[in-house]
């Protein structure tokens, strides 16, 4: 039997997991072992009596920065057991913004270690060092990584072999093509004196599927100007 994808995150509160991963899609892939996902306390790698992980900054400053021996010593114990090597990112507002390029390569892989970071980050050393990788979910900040792993997982997740009931569902999603996705309707046909639109109702397939293309084109040309010039550009290719 194959090793399932496997998730690791390193934490200073394990307890916020698995939150939402333990729910509706991902929840049910979980319990069927579709994957999993370990948590590491960060403040348990720490070698003093009161678990001190972070100090104040070199050259002052507010806040406080997550120590590098602590945090180096967290992640070598979790790659000295590994069986097989994953990438290990460091979710930050410093790094490219993650994509759904990104994640379907790291659904394409054996997983993942994660590195939740708190205070005012990480000693940039332990960055260097043990080589992390930086990925942002964009352009904010939060109050710790906890959350962007939560967010990370779920869209990886959903991509792996037997979590979604329908294969052609990812496919037609947000960012697979380089477009938005196309609108959608359900009943009823009339909701407040707006209708469906007639060629989701004619039962031409060809109609139906140029139609969705135009709506995509048109979505994403209207709220994402970036996309909708990478996408051209891909096209004259």
């Amino acid at each position: 039997m194959t090793e399932p994808w496997a998730a690791t995150v390193l934490t200073l509160f394990p307890e916020m997991f698995p939150g939402p991963l333990g729910l509706s899609l991902a929840g049910t892939a979980l319990a069927n072992r579709l994957w999993a996902l370990e948590t590491v306390d960060i403040r348990a790698f720490a070698s003093d009596k009161h678990a001190t992980v972070d100090d104040a900054p070199f050259g002052g400053g507010p806040g406080m920065v997550m120590r590098a021996d602590v945090l180096a010593a967290a992640l070598d114990a979790v790659q000295a057991r590994s069986k097989v090597s994953v990438p290990a990112i460091y979710l930050s507002p410093r790094g490219p913004r993650l994509d759904q390029r990104r994640v379907q390569s790291l659904a394409e892989g054996p997983g993942v270690t994660l590195v939740c970071g708190r205070f005012e980050g990480v000693d940039e050393r332990v960055l260097a060092a043990r080589g992390l990788e930086e990925l942002s979910l964009g352009d904010f900040v939060l109050s710790g990584g906890e959350p962007a792993a939560i967010a990370t997982l779920d869209a990886v997740v959903r991509l792996l072999p037997g979590v979604m009931g329908d294969a052609a569902s990812p496919v037609e999603e947000s960012f697979e093509r380089g477009l938005l996705e196309y609108p959608h309707y359900t009943r009823p046909r009339v909701w407040e004196g707006r209708e469906v639109p007639e060629v989701l109702l004619s039962g031409n397939h060809q109609q139906i599927r140029n139609w969705r293309q135009s709506e995509a084109e048109r979505v994403t040309r209207e709220r994402r100007d970036d996309l909708w010039r990478a996408y051209q550009s891909k096209a004259k290719q």
